[in-house]
């Protein structure tokens, strides 16, 4: 890691005073917006399962509901895309504060929760972004798509409806999968710490015990003068 040696503080450990360990703000920053990531994809997986996993055949009225709420979501208010930019923006800021001058622990546990952010951050903005303008602007519904049952947005060919949203239901299980994947890190690295503390508790443990109980001193007994 030759590259990486003028960024990652060697001497840095989890139990120095300027370390980032999983019981810093920093984490809380990473866990809070995960968790809340992850609550929204939660209340899209009764439309995701019936698409992606179930063995039965769609309703007839299953995907004009799926439209009508991915339409709804995409003509929420500015607050409520700004409030979704502030919690990507809260998460990558803990991360980076983690990063900054990195233990050997934070290099690996938050370096890796940081590629997995910028997948899912790439999956949303690639798939699941450009799938909700789609729908909004009616493309699959205008009529040289009807006739070639092909159409083109900004020079690039599209897929039918049915299949475009099966791509943003599968973008969500990915963004899913992205999410936990950064919980399970942050809980190895306090895994990771909790072993160190227990591994030092151990070794100051046995070398009190191999150095022996301090032998008590006997009282001096005062000469009386004659």
């Amino acid at each position: 890691m030759g590259f990486f040696d003028g960024w990652i503080d060697w001497t840095k450990t989890t139990r120095s005073r300027n370390y980032k360990g999983s019981a810093s703000f920093a984490t809380l920053m990473i866990i809070g917006p995960t968790c809340f990531f992850l609550g929204i994809l939660f209340a899209s997986f009764p439309y995701d399962f019936p698409l992606l996993w179930s063995k039965e055949p769609l309703t007839a009225e299953f995907l004009p509901q799926l439209e009508s709420h991915l339409k709804f979501m995409h003509a929420a208010p500015p607050l409520i895309s700004r409030m979704l930019n502030i919690m990507v923006f809260v998460a990558f800021a803990g991360l980076i504060i983690k990063l900054f001058r990195p233990s050997e622990a934070n290099f690996l546990f938050d370096g890796a929760s940081l590629i997995l952010y910028v997948i899912g951050a790439a999956t949303y903005m690639t798939n699941i972004v450009r799938g909700l303008r789609a729908l909004t602007d009616g493309v699959w519904d205008q009529p040289e798509f009807a006739k070639t049952r092909r159409g083109e947005t900004d020079g690039e060919y599209i897929l039918g409806k049915e299949d475009s949203l099966r791509v943003m239901s599968a973008s969500n299980t990915i963004l899913a999968l992205v999410l936990i994947g950064v919980l399970v890190l942050q809980a190895g690295e306090w895994y990771a710490e909790k072993r160190d503390r227990d591994e030092d508790e151990a070794a100051e443990l046995k070398k009190e015990a191999q150095s022996g109980p301090a032998s008590p001193k006997s009282p001096k007994k005062s000469k009386k003068r004659d």
